[in-house]
């Protein structure tokens, strides 16, 4: 684990090791709040295969959705760094937002003064209860990064961020950024 604390706005990068686990495997999450409750992020990386459009017809720009983690994957969130647009928004950090007033999202997105470089939608989110995560870290589960990105980690992150990152830790990590995302396929 490197030498920062956990705190919101940090990046968990899925170590090579979560090999089989659906949601999490080469995951990269977004912590969106840290408290002694618990840990909750977004992760980012996950696309599904349907558009904010699949979810709410009405809306009738393709946004992507990802998938945000394993619990309450029938909840609608979303990032974003327009909380001047957005009201009710809580920040993450460094002009990182989440949440805020639904309505007023659709009706920018509408208007079409939202892009995907403003906000990402998620189903689900991942979640920590008191200690939980800290645990994981200590284990080797996760490691532990700032975000270098800030608000612009909206349109940073993509499917190959992953990789880029094992890339950028080197060493071991360098070998894993290209083994197949199932060992079993090889």
């Amino acid at each position: 684990m490197s030498n920062i604390y956990l705190k919101k706005g940090h990046l968990l990068i899925a170590e090579p090791s979560i090999i089989g686990d659906l949601s999490f495997n080469r995951s990269i999450i977004i912590i969106a709040d840290h408290n002694t409750d618990g840990s909750i992020g977004f992760i980012l990386n996950k696309p599904l295969d349907f558009t904010l459009q699949d979810l709410i017809p009405e809306i009738e720009i393709p946004f992507k959705v990802y998938n945000g983690g394993p619990v309450e994957q029938d909840n609608l969130y979303y990032i974003h760094k327009i909380p001047t647009l957005i009201p009710n928004s809580i920040e993450i950090s460094q002009g990182l937002f989440w949440g805020g007033n639904f309505e007023k999202v659709t009706e920018l997105i509408q208007q079409n003064k939202l892009d995907s470089n403003d906000i990402r939608f998620f189903l689900g989110y991942s979640g920590w209860e008191t200690n939980q995560l800290t645990s994981e870290l200590l284990a080797h589960t996760w490691i532990l990064s700032e975000n270098k990105h800030h608000k612009t980690i909206i349109e940073k992150v993509n499917t190959s961020f992953w990789k880029e990152k094992m890339l950028e830790l080197g060493g071991d990590y360098s070998i894993w950024s290209n083994a197949p995302e199932n060992p079993s396929y090889n």
